[in-house]
Order: structure tokens, then C-alpha cells, then sequence
């Protein structure tokens, strides 16, 4: 649906030394998922969509957007794309329908009618059709710039920020909102610090910092950074009993904090009954066994906060 190769966007102001905003970026984007999109502030997070969206031409390298060529077939992916940038403008003097009339208007939408009131029932703004956008809260105004994004069906759908600064019961409806369009086969390409909402959103995660560092499911990411590890809690730890662990096979490291004991493998599901059994033997209690699940945070700053990732 996407694919990028070597992608490469330098900035060069005048009396300043160049600015390597994105370089040599390599990415396939699947049909349908929703690909997340990380990195820090200044990253190129939000070049790369300007780019991908041909908004502003790369400086060297390709890319294909819904089998179209950036540089080459700009105005069919600007209609086969939507976007929400961070800060969406709108025509704040006019109604909200009357805003999102003009954009239908302009993608030649048939029945430009019936596509506003469709989007703006789905997002909960029927009600305020005839308000003007100034007079909207910013998690109004966000809902409709994700119904412009949407008005013309764009098989792609890019998305900046799409929940800072939103109130939760906001950001709650625009993530149910997301699901929804991933329900109905759309490709999403999410940049987002939030990375909760990153972990519960995405299909796959990219983590970006000018270049490309890594490309995967958020759960292929923790174990490949963190491994799997095991918790067991026990009633008391008695001397000898990280040994024992330590002594089987398919334990890879063992160690004691309080009454628990911390164990990492690789196949949690095959192997944690013989570590059941093997403390039970050594005479231990155990409470209860559960899993040490990493966060998307942690998986995300080992990643930007290590030179040598690739």
C-alpha cells in the first residue's frame, strides 16, 4: 500500500549549513493495517507524511503510495489519500457543514450532501451542522478535521497527532473511531506520541529518528528487546531457590526481589509447570504466577536512547 525506498528529504536555508530532516527511509506499509509511526520531536515524523502525501517533494529516493508514484502521480494520491495534520485548519466564519461541503465540493465527491451528514452523524456533530467552527472546542474542531480527512473515502488515511490535546472522553471516541476504520479494511499511518495509544492501535510500530530503527509488532518488540519474564510470587524465598530454577535447561536467568522470583525464558507457555513443579519439590508456596509485561514506553526510549540500533 506504501512503500518507501531510501527516502530522503534535506532542508537548505539560505546562509545555513543543510538539514537532513529524513534519510534514506525504507518502509512497506500492508493494505488495511494500522501502522504506527514514532519518534521524537523533530524526528521527520511529520516530513515523512508531507512527503508521502506529496505536499512537499523528497530530495532524493522513491516512494509508492496506493501504486502511485510520488514526484510522477501527485494528483492521484492526493485523491486517494486523507489527512489530519496536528494542527488542522478550518474556515472558522463558516458552519461546520458548509466546511466540509467545500472539501467535498473540491474532490468531486457525488452527493457532497450526503457525505457531510454522514460523517457528521458518525462523529457526533449532526446536532451543531449549522454552528460556526469558531465557536467549536478544540476536540470539536479535531472530529471535523477527521471527517474532512474522510469525505472524499480515501483508501489511505494519514494521521498526526490525532489526540493531543483532546479531553479523554474525546481521545477515547477518536481511537474507537480509528478501530472502526481499521475494521473497514483502510490503511492508517499514525504518528503519535502517545504510546498507549500507539500499543493499542497498531498493527505494526516503526520507531524513527531521521533514520529508520526498527519495524514491528509492539509484542515482537518487547521480547526481542526484554525477552520473556516470569513472576512468581511465593509466600517466603528460601535459600537455594534460584539455583534450582537456575538449573533447568530452557531458563536462560533467575533472580530474587523479595518474595518473588523473576525468571526469563523463551517459552513461558510450555515450560512454566516444570518451574511450578521444581519449586513445589523444593518446598516453596506459591501465590500466584503472572507474566512481566514491558510497556511500549520502555521498548520505545531503549530504542531512541541506543546509538548503536539499527
Amino acid at each position: 500500500m506504501i512503500h518507501t525506498e531510501n527516502l530522503t528529504r534535506i532542508f537548505q536555508r539560505k546562509g545555513e549549513p543543510p538539514l537532513t530532516a529524513v534519510e534514506n527511509l525504507s518502509i512497506d506499509v500492508r493494505r488495511g493495517e494500522v501502522f504506527g509511526f514514532l519518534g521524537p520531536n523533530g524526528a521527520g515524523k511529520t516530513t515523512t507524511i508531507r512527503m508521502l502525501a506529496c505536499l512537499i517533494r523528497p530530495t532524493s529516493g522513491e516512494a509508492l503510495v496506493n501504486g502511485y508514484r510520488v514526484g510522477e502521480d501527485n494528483d492521484a494520491i492526493r485523491r486517494s489519500v486523507g489527512i489530519l495534520t496536528e494542527t488542522p485548519g478550518m474556515y472558522d466564519n463558516l458552519s461546520a457543514a458548509y466546511n466540509l461541503s467545500i472539501f467535498a465540493r473540491l474532490y468531486g465527491v457525488d452527493d457532497a450532501d450526503a457525505q457531510v451528514e454522514k460523517y457528521l452523524r458518525m462523529l457526533g456533530l449532526w446536532e451543531r451542522r449549522h454552528d460556526e467552527v469558531g465557536e467549536f472546542s478544540k476536540g470539536m474542531r479535531q472530529k471535523l478535521a477527521l471527517a474532512r480527512a474522510l469525505i472524499h473515502e480515501p483508501e489511505i488515511l494519514f494521521l498526526d497527532e490525532p489526540t493531543a490535546g483532546l479531553d479523554p472522553e474525546a481521545a477515547r471516541l477518536v481511537r474507537a473511531f480509528i478501530s472502526d476504520l481499521r475494521g473497514q479494511g483502510r490503511t492508517i499511518f499514525l504518528c503519535t506520541h502517545n504510546l498507549d495509544e500507539a500499543d493499542r492501535l497498531c498493527d505494526r510500530i516503526a520507531v524513527f529518528k531521521t533514520r529508520l530503527l526498527v519495524v514491528d509488532t509492539p509484542t515482537n518488540l518487547r521480547r526481542k528487546l526484554f525477552g520473556r519474564q516470569v513472576v512468581f510470587h511465593l509466600r517466603a524465598l528460601s535459600p537455594g531457590l534460584v539455583d534450582r530454577v537456575m538449573g533447568l535447561p530452557f531458563v536462560h536467568h533467575a533472580e530474587s526481589i523479595d518474595n518473588k522470583l523473576l525468571v526469563r525464558l523463551a517459552d513461558p507457555e510450555t515450560h512454566n509447570p516444570d518451574i511450578i513443579r521444581a519449586l513445589v519439590e523444593a518446598g516453596a508456596d506459591i501465590q500466584f504466577v503472572g507474566e512481566l509485561r514491558y510497556s511500549l514506553e520502555d521498548v520505545y526510549l531503549q530504542l531512541v536512547n541506543t546509538p548503536s540500533t539499527t
